[in-house]
């Protein structure tokens, strides 16, 4: 028999929902429960073939626990090295590699010295800064945020220079990014499950959270219809480049084009009371046929994690230029799925 387990905290309706599902469509050679640790040994392995994490980002001690369980078989999705090093400066910079239109941005350092460090430990930094020039790239207003971590924690919108420099001395040590805003017409929120399944959905992140999902996406038409297929080939393409088996992604659509966002999503929100019913459904059913599929693949002791094409070729020592790139993510992404 093998272990689909599950790692979570405070969530409670997509967890239960989840190994209810599995054990639904399986519950014989495979089954599913929630993950129970006892003990952490190095290089022992655990008793699940695939486990769903949804926790390790906030638990430093299930991470490693994670790491250790990929290294000796366990297919952990999502897989908690690459996940360990991503940040969203990194995955714009992977986005316009791959095609995929992001707003500009630009890098900055922190406005406090991390600790152990002096003026003298940045002596290849100039200062100052082409900080004119980058400001003319990204335009005012626009959106400072950190350079990794999720969620809407110390991002600012800044209306000029002056403003910015005032909410960066605010920062820290803080490493952040100053983002083009994007004024969009549209905006979604699109899973992605398995680097396969798309369920894009109609969100307006400028509501209150549990109204998010409640805004309505218009489906009639050439230009709609283009535009839909264009999300979902952007969506499979970032995941196919990240790795990513669960992951969510964000567009904002302005004059027709969609901008990716937020697209470092690797425990999204899948609690029924803020995606709603339907969204739910349909993430909970693509959760467990993922995991299902992945059980079954497993190979006791070997590698089970998935890499994404930026890391598959990266280890095979295989440049991978914009065009390149492109021919890689149509050449190793699965069968495209009509969009919902």
């Amino acid at each position: 028999m093998k272990k689909i387990g599950i790692l979570f905290g405070r969530e409670n309706t997509f967890p239960w929902a989840f190994i209810e599902r599995v054990n639904e469509k399986e519950g014989k050679d495979i089954i599913a429960e929630p993950v129970s640790i006892d003990r952490v040994m190095q290089g022992r392995p655990t008793e699940y073939a695939v486990i769903i994490d949804r926790i390790s980002q906030d638990v430093p001690f299930y991470r490693a626990y994670l790491k250790n369980a990929a290294l000796t078989g366990t297919a952990v999705i999502n897989n908690p090295f690459w996940w360990s090093a991503d940040e969203k400066f990194f995955n714009n910079c992977l986005a316009k590699h791959v095609g995929v239109p992001v707003p500009e941005t630009a890098l900055l350092p922190s406005k406090e010295h991390p600790d152990d460090t002096t003026a003298e430990s940045f002596r290849n930094l100039k200062m100052p800064m082409a900080w004119g020039e980058m400001f003319d790239e990204i335009g005012f207003p626009a959106y400072m945020k950190p350079h990794s971590g999720g969620g809407w924690k110390s991002v600012y919108r800044v209306k000029d220079s002056d403003d910015l420099w005032v909410k960066h001395s605010e920062t820290e040590q803080l490493v952040m990014m100053l983002q083009e805003e994007i004024l969009f017409d549209d905006y979604f929120r699109c899973y992605c499950i398995g680097q396969r399944d798309v369920r894009i959905m109609p969100y307006e992140p400028r509501n209150p959270h549990h109204l998010r999902y409640a805004a309505e996406m218009q489906t009639q038409g050439p230009a709609a219809k283009k535009l839909l297929a264009t999300i979902h080939d952007y969506v499979l393409r970032l995941n196919d480049a990240l790795g990513y088996d669960f992951n969510t992604v964000e567009f904002a659509v302005r004059d027709g084009i969609p901008y990716a966002i937020d697209f470092c999503n690797p425990a999204p929100d899948a609690d029924v009371n803020s995606v709603g019913q339907e969204n739910f459904d349909w993430v909970v059913e693509a959760a467990a046929n993922m995991a299902i599929r992945r059980a079954k693949a497993n190979k006791a002791g070997k590698m089970n994690l998935t890499w994404g094409t930026f890391m598959a070729n990266s280890v095979a020592g295989e440049g991978m230029t914009p065009p390149e790139a492109k021919a890689a993510a149509k050449k190793t992404a699965a069968p495209r799925k009509k969009k919902d």
